[in-house]
């Protein structure tokens, strides 16, 4: 079976991408309005909405991301793994009901409808909005450029395809997520996280398994090779360091419930009250395939110190190495195709905000309408979006040298410093006001964009996302304690006290 390992992978992966293919076709049918293509109706059951947010959080900044994070610093990132569960509770407390209840009065179909409405203030969506677009350019990036890696990494390990560039794979893959996301919509896009959340919860128990199985002594051997090798990386903050590690909890920790790719899943479940089922089944799906994350990053970085296998060109290629060189090929050929479904499913729901914004919520805010016929221009907002994306994410791979997980980073910062504090406080504190929310949303974005474009480097090597996010909330307490207030309506009002 070894000998036949990249023909299995490969025919996985080809498998995966025809049923995207058929997602976006059947999903086609179930799309008629721009309700249906960005919020699915509101009429999801709660196993669908549970796979649906865990899949948007673990995608290819997990899946790719993560372990080459772990190769290239040890364990500095396990503490983004570790906040990410504070988040989904936090998210759910104090988030999803409400914003589920804002969905079902005004009849809203984005996150800045819902903040429009909660600050009665276009400003406030069309700031929002162009959030929005900031932040999904660098973490559609993210699952782009993981998508190519990935590609790259199982078509060049066959003689058919070995010289095939990156460029080539970011077109392939770039062309069947264009279709699908085209075609269907968030339908398409949350019924694939279903079927992807069960195979990476699967997935993620056997290559635990499979990573312990690499050294004799597994895991504990592996941490003992690096140990030994390089101590501080696998120190419980990492080779980063304490201030780092304690920054990413704290940003993934809140951020969390600011990421409109995951709430606006909370506008999508038939009832308020599924909230209850969703929340542990999110949970539970996430921790276990969050085991992915760790294992593989650890392994394959004692792996190449033991000689086991050669030193990686990029540290993003951790998990293609892994599964390819380590893992059963049908495990490693399920996995690869859990992962295209995992990035692309999260790319989907990505370019499908990002639309939103671009041609609902931003003409909304400027004109007082969004375009008419939304679908079809919802449509064309897509592929251009893709576009701009994809060219992004190869101008940072080739020229700029950012890791996948950095540029997750990145977009994942902006989201939570410009709309954490808006949602998390916002949709809880009724004392909040308008000018609280500008004032957020625009500090956040100038240091987000100081940190990642400008020479502004935060002290003792703290993300820059962090610091906006702590910067952020400071703000938008204090701008709303001294400005007044405007009226909230009256069934707005009431949702709030529920």
């Amino acid at each position: 079976m070894a000998e036949h390992r990249h023909l299995i992978i490969v025919f996985c992966v080809g498998v995966y991408m025809l049923a995207s293919i058929g997602v976006g076709l059947w999903a086609i049918r179930r799309t008629h309005s721009a309700s249906d293509f960005f919020v699915a109706g509101r009429s999801l059951g709660p196993l669908v909405v549970a796979m649906a947010v865990f899949s948007s959080t673990l995608s290819g900044f997990g899946f790719v991301g993560g372990p080459g994070l772990v190769y290239n610093s040890g364990l500095s990132s396990f503490w983004m793994v570790c906040a990410a569960s504070l988040g989904y509770a936090l998210a759910f407390f104090l988030v999803a009901k409400r914003i589920r209840l804002v969905a079902e009065l005004r009849d809203t179909v984005s996150l800045p409808d819902v903040l429009a409405a909660r600050y009665s203030s276009e400003a406030v969506r069309f700031m929002t909005g162009v959030t929005i677009l900031l932040g999904v350019l660098g973490y559609l990036a993210t699952q782009i450029l993981a998508m190519a890696l990935v590609l790259q990494s199982i078509l060049s390990a066959t003689a058919m395809f070995a010289d095939i560039s990156l460029v080539t794979c970011a077109v392939v893959s770039l062309s069947v997520l264009v279709f699908y996301s085209v075609t269907g919509g968030i339908v398409a896009s949350v019924y694939t996280d279903l079927v992807q959340g069960l195979v990476m919860m699967l997935a993620g128990v056997m290559v635990v398994i499979a990573a312990a199985n690499v050294f004799d002594g597994g895991l504990t051997e592996a941490s003992q090779v690096i140990f030994r090798d390089d101590p501080e990386t696998i120190m419980p903050f990492g080779a980063l360091g304490m201030a780092t590690s304690m920054a990413w909890f704290f940003m993934f920790g809140f951020g969390n419930a600011g990421q409109p790719h995951v709430i606006t899943k909370f506008m999508m479940n038939r009832r308020v009250s599924d909230n209850r089922t969703i929340l542990p089944i999110t949970l539970l799906g996430y921790a276990v395939s969050a085991m992915l994350w760790i294992s593989i990053g650890v392994v394959i970085h004692a792996a190449v110190i033991a000689g086991l296998t050669p030193a990686l060109q990029s540290a993003d290629q951790a998990a293609p190495v892994f599964l390819t060189a380590f893992a059963n090929p049908w495990l490693a050929g399920v996995v690869f195709a859990g992962l295209f479904a995992a990035i692309m499913s999260t790319a989907d729901a990505f370019l499908n905000i990002g639309a939103a914004a671009a041609i609902h919520d931003i003409p909304k805010a400027l004109r007082g309408r969004a375009f008419g016929n939304e679908l079809h221009w919802a449509r064309i907002a897509t592929v251009t979006i893709a576009l701009a994306a994809a060219a992004f994410a190869l101008y940072s791979h080739y020229v700029g040298g950012k890791l996948i997980a950095i540029l997750g980073a990145f977009g994942w910062g902006m989201f939570a410093a410009a709309l954490a504090p808006l949602v998390v406080i916002g949709l809880n504190w009724k004392r909040a006001t308008r000018a609280g929310a500008l004032a957020a949303i625009s500090v956040s974005i100038v240091i987000n964009i100081a940190v990642q474009i400008g020479a502004f480097s935060p002290p003792y090597a703290m993300a820059g996302g962090f610091v906006a996010m702590l910067v952020s909330f400071i703000v938008f307490i204090g701008v709303s304690l001294v400005t007044a207030p405007v009226p909230i309506a009256d069934d707005l009002d009431r949702a709030m006290d529920i």
